[in-house]
């Protein structure tokens, strides 16, 4: 048994977080987002290495890298205001200045990409119609924009064809149940590619470079999505690829020489890459064990630029040489303060649900937990519902497992990447089936003989939040405390309220949770502000002022109601921030804060 070094949270916030990834025009350097001053902003950096050039310098909102311009160093990125998710796209020149390029107070866009001739980007936008995303046209030297299609909020973007002649559209049914549908952009007309019996989720992908093919995911009679393409010429459909998990990703690079495939693999992401001029996967050799994510091919599909991270690790920047095989490391993530060698290797196991079936879940032993040295445990709930708790780095569980707490991070039923029987088997359950999931991880923690069976809390995130709250609600005595993190307390509020840009997503949600207009009562009877009297445990909640998903109302309530109860309430509220997290300062402040409550009512 070891036992750790212990860190302060600073010092796990003080490792940098990074996201993006465009590849120059001339191969030189890699644009991505980095928080390394507090703040997301915009960094390049060489494919030689070196210091990232710093491009931008805001200090009150993130910065997110989208793209370099195909045939310059201009650069694309989206920021919005605290949180609020209304994002812009912004212009950065070469010389520094900067321009909104999609100006409005109450707009929100959706960058889509470049055009195969690199002549312009498109991009989604409801500034006509705040339920509507219309697809939009920016030209790359005028930067005049034009709408391309206007939607009617039922809609979702898929791809567009390398003429710029055909649309293709993903229309939910049900958060099951999904078509694709072409749209010649010419004659006005639409058609259904998908048409099919049952459930069965289509989301189209992109169309092939020289426009023949439209690349696709189906879960058409499997349990697992899979790689299809349809033929435009010969009105044909054909299987491309299939695994043995959720096909999560696919795409071609810019002659289609090379397919990068992405699976979901039980919890961690399995990447690949197909050499199409000779049928053969790319090897990838020189690089440390971990998850593969974000690749990106080079339009000269001379490089490859990914990301690299594990549960003991956070995501650092690679590119790799095709032409001579070798790979590069660009970032150094890790805070140096901190030994990875003090850090959990999280662990994918399973445990039997009450009825028999196997849940499985991310488990994080502390490294100096044993039968001697008996550790408090949290269940963690990930977002959605419909969301995944996957393997890999995450400084907030680190953090508390580098203090002695275990934490199983469970995929109860209604969890995404185990079919789309396991994917289902919550909907109009929530608050129950999947809370009996979380409540049966007890029985697995105590059966590794390292865990105080009396110290196990719960927390979670979003709808995570939710699972914290029914649970604190509907079975008070099971955990001994509750960390809520902008949970729903109220859904026939919050599903009534959901934000306008989500309209084409409306009805998926109705199936999955309820409509708030004709099932009021289910959704009161599975709201735990409707319960709140019953909440005898200590709780802490954590909410960002700006949420557009879930309201502070929501919070606000559930803590009036909980101290009425007499029970220990901490509430911490972010004025600055909206449905996560994203500056550094926030983090230390939330974490301290969740860690100093665990320590106060769960050791």
């Amino acid at each position: 048994m070891k036992k750790p070094r212990r860190y302060t949270i600073e010092q796990f916030i003080n490792s940098e977080g990074i996201r993006g990834n465009s590849i120059a025009y001339d191969d030189g350097s890699i644009l991505y987002s980095s928080d390394r001053t507090g703040i997301y902003n915009a960094y390049a950096v060489s494919v030689e290495g070196g210091e990232p050039e710093q491009l931008t310098a805001s200090e009150t909102e993130s910065v997110f890298s989208l793209s370099f311009f195909p045939q310059d160093k201009r650069v694309l990125y989206h920021s919005d205001r605290g949180g609020n998710e209304l994002m812009h796209i912004y212009l950065r020149d070469e010389q520094g200045k900067v321009t909104d390029l999609t100006p409005g107070e109450k707009v929100r866009t959706e960058f889509y990409g470049w055009s195969h001739d690199d002549s312009c980007f498109f991009f989604g936008s409801n500034a006509r119609d705040p339920k509507a995303t219309d697809v939009m046209r920016c030209d790359a030297k005028t930067l005049e924009t034009a709408t391309v299609f206007a939607d009617d909020g039922s809609n979702r973007f898929g791809a567009i064809s390398p003429d710029q002649q055909l649309l293709a559209l993903v229309k939910p049914n049900t958060s099951t149940d999904s078509d694709i549908w072409l749209h010649d952009l010419s004659s006005g007309k639409s058609r259904n590619l998908t048409s099919h019996q049952g459930e069965v989720r289509n989301y189209a992908l992109f169309f092939s470079p020289d426009g023949n093919h439209l690349y696709y995911l189906t879960d058409k009679d499997s349990e697992y999505m899979w790689l299809c393409r349809y033929c435009l010429k010969e009105d044909k459909h054909e299987k491309v690829l299939e695994a043995d998990w959720d096909i999560a990703l696919a795409s071609l690079s810019n002659t289609g020489r090379y397919m990068v495939v992405a699976i979901n693999n039980d919890s961690r992401t399995e990447v690949r890459v197909y050499d199409n001029s000779t049928g053969k996967q790319v090897e990838l050799p020189g690089l440390p064990a971990g998850d593969v994510t974000a690749l990106t091919v080079s339009r000269s599909e001379k490089l490859l630029s990914f990301y690299v991270s594990s549960s003991r690790h956070p995501a650092n920047l690679w590119v790799y040489n095709l032409e001579t095989g070798k790979a590069r490391q660009l970032t150094d993530t890790l805070n140096k303060d901190i030994d990875p060698d003090d850090l959990v290797e999280a662990e994918v196991v399973r445990y039997p649900a009450r009825d028999g079936l196997d849940i499985p879940a991310v488990y994080y032993k502390p490294l100096d937990a044993s039968q001697d040295n008996m550790a408090p445990a949290l269940v963690w709930v990930h977002g959605g519902p419909g969301g995944q708790s996957r393997v890999g780095y995450n400084p907030l569980l680190q953090y508390l497992a580098n203090h002695g707490y275990a934490i199983i991070a469970v995929n109860n039923r209604g969890s995404s990447g185990y079919g789309k029987t396991f994917f289902s088997m919550a909907d109009k359950k929530h608050g129950e089936a999947d809370l009996a999931d979380c409540i049966d991880s007890k029985d697995y923690l105590q059966a590794t003989g390292h865990i105080d069976g009396d110290k196990i809390g719960i927390i979670g995130g979003s709808y995570g939040g939710y699972m914290v709250l029914a649970a604190m609600a509907f079975t008070p005595e099971e955990f001994a405390v509750g960390v809520d993190i902008f949970g729903v307390s109220n859904w026939v509020r919050t599903l009534a309220s959901i934000p306008p840009w989500w309209e084409s997503m409306r009805q998926a949600l109705y199936t999955k949770i309820g409509n708030p207009e004709t099932e009021e009562e289910y959704l009161r009877s599975i709201s735990p502000l409707f319960h709140a009297s019953n909440i005898n445990r200590p709780l802490l909640v954590l909410q960002g002022e700006n949420d557009p998903r879930v309201l502070k109302v929501e919070s606000d309530e559930i803590v009036e109601a909980v101290r009425a109860n007499d029970v220990p309430v901490e509430y911490v509220v972010f004025d600055d921030e909206g449905h996560g997290f994203s500056k550094k300062a926030n983090q230390i402040r939330g974490f301290s804060a969740v860690r100093e409550f665990l320590d106060s009512y769960l050791k």
